[in-house]
């Protein structure tokens, strides 16, 4: 593997997941496709979530009130990823769960306005995420604390690419198909490195059935929500693939709040 080359899908793969600057030279000759880049979207989550997680580590230190450390790493998350996967979970839900069919649910999906399924997966989102948060900073020790939100970005990150690689795209003229197929091997890559990387974050803080507990939840969230998806829309859409990285950002915190 060129390591210039891998610094370059890193680059890139930050620019796709989050509103953080990005030198142009890594995109010198770059024809917009991430079929390969996405190999990098496990450590571009970690990079572009260090500020939060360091955030939350500092507000432990300080013995900060549990839930608000848990809103203001949220509030920092969303500034630096432009809320990117929340539309495409307010997106999703909207589609697939208003959607009568697949051409309607597809076009609500496109609609730029929020309707109530949308709504209700943001609730359910933030406030599941930030109480799964304020649970863990009790728990663990501020380096901790911190150590674990890197590993949940690391995890969502790898489930995005695992949901991209699985399903067909549901529209031809869609961002996700434009991008390009995930090849195997940066998928391979992707799902190696991003577990590694999980499991080096939360082992040193947590134990072996946590790390577990939260695999699995991850896996299962994505399954599901695969099945979903194909069912209803027919395959994976730029929404589906931010919707996926949050379901199992919800999953993993939800599986850490309750193990450790």
């Amino acid at each position: 593997m060129d390591i210039r080359d891998f610094i370059d899908d890193t680059a890139r793969s930050i620019a796709f997941l989050s509103r953080v600057p990005v030198p142009q030279r890594h995109f010198a000759g770059h024809d917009g496709r991430l079929s390969r880049a996405v190999r990098a979207f496990p450590l571009a989550g970690v990079l572009v979530l260090l500020p939060p997680a360091a955030l939350a580590a500092i507000l432990s230190a300080l013995h900060a009130p549990p839930l608000l450390l848990a809103f203001a790493t949220l509030g920092l998350q969303v500034l630096l990823t432009g809320a990117l996967h929340e539309d495409g979970l307010s997106d999703s839900a909207d589609g697939i769960g208003g959607g009568r069919d697949r051409e309607r649910a597809l076009a609500i999906m496109k609609d730029s306005r929020v309707g109530s399924y949308g709504v209700v997966a943001l609730i359910l989102s933030f406030g599941l995420r930030a109480t799964a948060i304020a649970a863990l900073a009790t728990a663990l020790p501020p380096s901790g604390l911190g150590m674990a939100l890197l590993a949940v970005a690391a995890a969502s990150r790898t489930a995005m690419v695992w949901h991209w690689s699985l399903l067909p795209p549901a529209r031809r003229d869609g961002v996700a198909a434009s991008v390009g197929e995930p090849e195997r091997g940066a998928t391979v890559f992707a799902l190696t490195s991003g577990i590694l990387m999980a499991t080096l974050l939360i082992l040193p803080h947590g134990t072996m059935i946590a790390l577990v507990l939260a695999l699995a939840a991850a896996v299962i969230a994505v399954l599901a929500f695969n099945r979903m998806a194909l069912r209803k829309i027919g395959g994976h859409t730029g929404d589906t693939i931010g919707a996926t990285q949050q379901l199992a950002e919800m999953s993993v915190l939800f599986a850490l709040a309750l193990a450790l």
